[in-house]
């Protein structure tokens, strides 16, 4: 979940860190939006283009619904190794600092959690395990209470997906050949006049998007999103600068699921107002499994 952020000291590096990281969640939900919304909304204007065999951009929109919807879910039943690159970047987009953690993300009574593999090459130091193996056993005791506060914070950080349909126009400009698949391709634009609602819906005008979806079985295959007005994160925290941007890469698993292969984030930020922050975050997924044939689904202890 997004750290939250009380401190509005001058900034340290723990709190740039902090503010790194909700930048690139929300870059990550605000692209995510993007895509829902070329999947969300159409008009009665759409029409197809002057081939028979392609289907009208509503067709495309009503069939990937159901097949992103098909997607997630299978996804909530699969464990993974995320590789998380973590770079600085100087005035010339070189990268100055790095850190890159490795784990495996498995399922702790049905929800998601993160052990640490590796980080920076290295084992994970004594206190790093420390502080992973007491996160572990947290979460594998989570009381009822716990688990509603939780899924409700899962549930706000989804709620913004119901504004998608009045957030776009969108249209279908073209096919092409992505990673030796056929895909349509799809423009997303903010709708003119829209206003957004709740914590993450007022951004969706602030950002625009391309969406290649897949001819075969209708999942996305990328996504490319852009910010094109800069927006603030928290209270005197970090502002969005635009330009930033992020692509999403998936890659079907088999039976039309379509999963992450690679998620590139690279944005540049002010934090408090003080200092300019260059970022890079790239996250790549590998050795999906499901979590039922693997040693790494754990229950409650009765």
């Amino acid at each position: 979940m997004t750290p939250i952020i009380r401190d509005v000291q001058l900034p340290s590096k723990q709190m740039e860190f902090r503010a790194k990281s909700r930048i690139a969640t929300l870059l990550f939900l605000v692209v995510a939006a993007t895509a829902s919304a070329l999947f969300a909304q159409s008009s009665e204007s759409d029409k197809p283009q002057n081939h028979a065999s392609v289907p009208s951009t509503r067709e495309i929109v009503s069939l990937s619904i159901a097949a992103t919807e098909r997607s997630w879910e299978a996804r909530d039943h699969l464990i993974y190794v995320e590789r998380d690159e973590d770079r600085r970047l100087d005035s010339l987009g070189q990268v100055k600092s790095e850190n890159v953690d490795v784990s495996r993300m498995i399922l702790v009574n049905g929800a998601r959690f993160e052990r640490l593999v590796e980080h920076n090459g290295q084992l994970p130091s004594p206190a790093e395990r420390r502080k992973n193996d007491e996160d572990f056993e947290k979460l594998k005791r989570e009381t009822p209470a716990e688990q509603t506060v939780r899924l409700r914070k899962d549930q706000e950080n989804k709620s913004f997906l119901r504004d998608v349909q009045e957030a776009f126009d969108f249209q279908l400009i073209g096919e092409e050949i992505v990673v030796g698949r056929p895909a349509f391709v799809l423009q997303a634009t903010p709708h003119p006049g829209y206003r957004g609602r709740g914590k993450y819906g007022k951004l969706l005008s602030k950002v625009e998007g391309k969406l290649w979806v897949d001819k075969q079985n209708f999942g996305w295959i990328k996504v490319d999103g852009q910010v094109t007005q800069s927006f603030s994160m928290g209270v005197f925290v970090a502002r969005v600068q635009r330009g930033s941007q992020v692509v999403l890469e998936q890659t079907c698993v088999g039976d039309g699921v379509w999963v992450p292969k690679r998620l590139n984030l690279r944005a540049n930020a002010r934090i408090l107002f003080l200092k300019s922050l260059d970022m890079e975050r790239i996250l790549t997924y590998s050795d999906y499994l499901p979590a039922a044939d693997t040693p790494y689904s754990v229950s409650r202890e009765r």
